[in-house]
Formats: C-alpha cells, sequence, structure tokens
C-alpha cells in the first residue's frame, strides 16, 4: 500500500511522491531488468546472424561492420542527450518512447530488403536504445533508495548487465540455426511488448521538476565529439590506426569533447554538469566500467573466434559455451555484490573483482590449439563471471548514488556512454594488436593450414594478454578513486511510484 510523504520539500526539490510497496517495487525492477536485457543482448545478438544476413542480402565484407557500426555511433553519441530528456519531460516517459521506438526499428530490421534499410534500422535502434537505457537505470536508482534493497537491485540489474552479451550470443545462435537471421531483430518486439506492459501498469515517475533549456550547443558539441571518437576507432579496426579516416575523426572527437567541456563550464543549465562526474564515487565508476569494458571484448569477441575456428563449435554450441560464465555472473553480482556492496561500499569489491576477472583471462592465455573447452576455456571463463559480478553490481550502484534526482537520467547516461566508448577502443585496439601478432608470426614461414590456425591463436594469446592488463588496470584505477565505506544515499530521496 503507498503512502505520502507530506513534509514540505525544500526549495527547488521535487514534490514528494508516492512510496511504492514492496512487491510493486520488485515488479518494477523485472520491467526495468527487461529493458536493459533488451538492450545489452542486441549488441551480440546481430553479430551472430551478420553472416547469415550478409549471405541473404548480398553485400560486402567492407560493408558489413555498418550494421555493428551504425547502432553504436547512434547509441554511444545520443546516451547523455537522452539522459537529459529523460530529467527534463519524465523517466516513465523516455522509458516508453525508448521501448516503443526500439521495437518498431526492430522490426524495420527484420524486414530489411537491403543493406541500406538495415543499417538504417540499426541507426534507430541504437537512437531509441540511447533513450531507453539511461531512463532505465534512472528509474531504478529513484525506485530503490533504501541501501539494503537498492544493493539486491543493482545486484540483479548488474547481473542482466553483465550476462546480456553471453544471452545475446546464444538466442543469437539458436534463432539464426533454426528458425531465421530476422528473428534476430523481430525478437525484441516480443521483450518490448511485455516490458511495455509492465511499464504502464507498475511504474510511475516522479513529477517533472522545473528546469531550464536544453543545452543545444553541449549537445552539438558532446554528438559531434562522440560520434568523432565512435567512427575513427572503428575504422582503426579496419583501416589501421594511421589512416586518414581514423586520425581524422579521432582528433576531431577528442577536439569536439574539449570545447564540450568548456561549454559546460559556462552555460547556466548544462547537458552534463559537472558535478556529476567530479564525485570521486562516479567518477570511480564511470572509469572502472569503462577499462572493464574494454577487457571484456576480449572475452566475448576473440573467444567466439576460438570457440569456432579452433574448437569447431556451432553458433548455438558457441552461445551454450558461454552460459556457466553468466551463471558466475549472476551469482556474484546477486549475493556478495548485492550483499556487501551497501555495507562495505564498492572500494574493496570493484578491484577484487576486476583482479578474478584478470586472473581468469589470464588462465586462457594458456589455450592451445588441442585444448578441449571442459579442460582449457571452462575455468577461464568462470573465474571471469565471477570477477564481472563484482564489478557490474557495484559501479552501476556507485554511479547513481547520492545524486540529486534533477540528474539522475544523466548521470545513468555516463554509465552506458563510457561502457559504450570503453568497448569501442577496445574493440579497436584488440583487433590491431590481434591482426599484428598473426602477421608477425607468418613473417618467413610456409602458410599450412597448421600454420594459420597456430597464427590465429598466437592473435588470440595476444588479445587475452591485454585483456588481462585492462582488468588490472581497472582494479587499480576503482582502488584509488572510490571513497572508502558505504555508499552515500539521499535520505530525502523519494522513490518513483510503482503500484
Amino acid at each position: 500500500m503507498s503512502t505520502l510523504t507530506d513534509r514540505p520539500r525544500e526549495s527547488g526539490r521535487e514534490a514528494p511522491v508516492a512510496v511504492p510497496s514492496d512487491k510493486g517495487r520488485w515488479w518494477a525492477l523485472v520491467v526495468l531488468a527487461m529493458a536493459q536485457l533488451m538492450v545489452v543482448l542486441d549488441a551480440t545478438i546481430v553479430n551472430i546472424a551478420l553472416p547469415t544476413a550478409q549471405a541473404d542480402l548480398g553485400f560486402s565484407d567492407a560493408d558489413r561492420q555498418w550494421v555493428v557500426t551504425g547502432y553504436a555511433l547512434a547509441f554511444g553519441s545520443l546516451l547523455l542527450l537522452g539522459g537529459r530528456l529523460s530529467d527534463f519531460f519524465g523517466r516513465k516517459k523516455m522509458f516508453l518512447i525508448g521501448l516503443i521506438g526500439f521495437a518498431l526499428a526492430s522490426a524495420l530490421g527484420g524486414a530489411a530488403n537491403g543493406l541500406e534499410m538495415l543499417i538504417v534500422a540499426r541507426a534507430l535502434q541504437g537512437a531509441f536504445g540511447a533513450a531507453l537505457a539511461p531512463a532505465a537505470l534512472s528509474l531504478l536508482s529513484t525506485t530503490f533508495t533504501e541501501p539494503a534493497e537498492r544493493g539486491k537491485a543493482f545486484g540483479i540489474f548488474g547481473a542482466i548487465s553483465g550476462a546480456g552479451g553471453g544471452i545475446g550470443l546464444l538466442l543469437g545462435g539458436v534463432l539464426t540455426e533454426y528458425v531465421s537471421w530476422r528473428w534476430c531483430l523481430y525478437v525484441n518486439l516480443l521483450i518490448a511488448a511485455i516490458a511495455v506492459a509492465g511499464a504502464i501498469f507498475k511504474l510511475k515517475d516522479e513529477p517533472v521538476a522545473a528546469h531550464g533549456k536544453i543545452d543545444v550547443p553541449g549537445t552539438i558539441a558532446a554528438v559531434i565529439g562522440l560520434v568523432g571518437l565512435v567512427y575513427g576507432l572503428g575504422k582503426a579496426e579496419t583501416d589501421g590506426w594511421t589512416a586518414g579516416w581514423t586520425l581524422g575523426p579521432i582528433a576531431v572527437g577528442v577536439v569536439s569533447l574539449i570545447i564540450f567541456v568548456l561549454i559546460e563550464l559556462r552555460v547556466e543549465h548544462p547537458l552534463l554538469p559537472l558535478r556529476v562526474v567530479l564525485d570521486r564515487n562516479r567518477g570511480g565508476s564511470y572509469a572502472s566500467i569503462a577499462i572493464a569494458g574494454a577487457g571484456m571484448f576480449g572475452i566475448f569477441l576473440f573467444l567466439t573466434y576460438f570457440l569456432t575456428a579452433i574448437l569447431g563449435f556451432t553458433p548455438v554450441k558457441t552461445g551454450l559455451a558461454f552460459l556457466p560464465m553468466l551463471g558466475s555472473v549472476m551469482l556474484t553480482a546477486t549475493t556478495a555484490g548485492s550483499i556487501l556492496t551497501p555495507k562495505v561500499g564498492p572500494r574493496p569489491l570493484v578491484p577484487l573483482g576486476a583482479l578474478v576477472a584478470a586472473g581468469g583471462m589470464l588462465f586462457l592465455t594458456r589455450l592451445q590449439l588441442d585444448s578441449t573447452y571442459a579442460g582449457g576455456v571452462l575455468p577461464g571463463l568462470i573465474i571471469i563471471g565471477l570477477g564481472l559480478g563484482l564489478v557490474f553490481a557495484p559501479t552501476q550502484n556507485a554511479a547513481t548514488s547520492g545524486v540529486e534526482h534533477r540528474d539522475a537520467g544523466v548521470a545513468s547516461a555516463m554509465i552506458n556512454t563510457v561502457q559504450q566508448i570503453g568497448g569501442s577502443i577496445g574493440t579497436a585496439l584488440l583487433s590491431s594488436f590481434a591482426a599484428s601478432a598473426a602477421t608477425d608470426y607468418l613473417k618467413g614461414k610456409q602458410v599450412t593450414p597448421l600454420v594459420q590456425a597456430q597464427a590465429a591463436l598466437e592473435s588470440y594469446h595476444t588479445v587475452f594478454w591485454w585483456s588481462t592488463g585492462f582488468f588490472v588496470l581497472a582494479a587499480v584505477v576503482a582502488a584509488v578513486l572510490f571513497r572508502t565505506g558505504p555508499l552515500e544515499v539521499d535520505p530525502d530521496a523519494q522513490p518513483a511510484m510503482a503500484h
């Protein structure tokens, strides 16, 4: 049963809102977690479907990357705007707009009759995902304000975030192999329909506080900066680091982001108030998740290559191979991550989790051509999953803890933005290192199938070593930046209503 707080709010604070019942809050979590799953799994589910879609629609290898890049460009560049719009116009409203738009864009992609239509659909998915993801995380933040419940909620949400990529690989393999690649997009219609119904009946937003105008100059600078970075890093993977189409966009992106920071220091209503980023716990969250995100691509991308190219796994078998890692992510995220975070805070947990994940990556550097899944891959996957669960739940909790409700949307957007940028940097760097390692191995050797397989293995080892380094760096950064002690939660923060 909902109760109302009659105590007047301080000047400039939000109006009182109904406190949801326990049952209502947990139903709200189910809805928000479904939306998060849809956004996260879409980053990998389409990768599995791409070869089949390419054969069906008849586009080249060079054009294929744009199906992935189109989504990443729109999603990464519009997240900050999406987060601010949810603060301005209401999180539930933006959540529903994002859900419905994402579903319609997925339907367009599933019905694509050519490459252009598919790329447009993927870009629209990214744009609506940029509205959906920050709204979901900020609704979670304002719904669960009591530390113990908040820890449990973010543990579950963090587990979904960490496991979504692997779920995408499995679901993509099953749908591609047994139904059609188009259902890798159509499946979002089912998820979205359930989430929309749940949102309508189980979520109510806070009243929208008075706000100023949208920071148009800051928005333009942020979009140009993030597009430049993501695009340039994507070209680095295919064209190399010295190509003009790599260095040019990256330079434009960096300069635009510097201009963005200068604008934010001066405008009255900034797109990203720097107070959000400069808090030590939030800054620690953003830095940790960006670096860990770069390392994660060593798992999902290159371990997938090993399973398919060296062990000869089918798409479905590859997806199933990641399930133990997903189980271990959910185990630590929903137990240690949620039980311990309210008591000790993220400082001891995130570095420990990153170091455990680094140990798992280190185990994978021992893989050989005659390695088996059970003896060579499985132990590393389980160790990595146990570590990632301790990284995702506390960082997402810390990224939105203690933030003023007027900034909840943009604080939530930042965690998605840095993960996207970290993933783009990781993809570009690791792909470049892998290609160089394979090329160096082949120099002066007669190319035979065995030598080619060994060169591929050498490239995977290189990536796994670098991913190990990324996780160690994430551990160091987290240990330095996070404050000691439990997270601060605003005692005046009223949760969004759910009934």
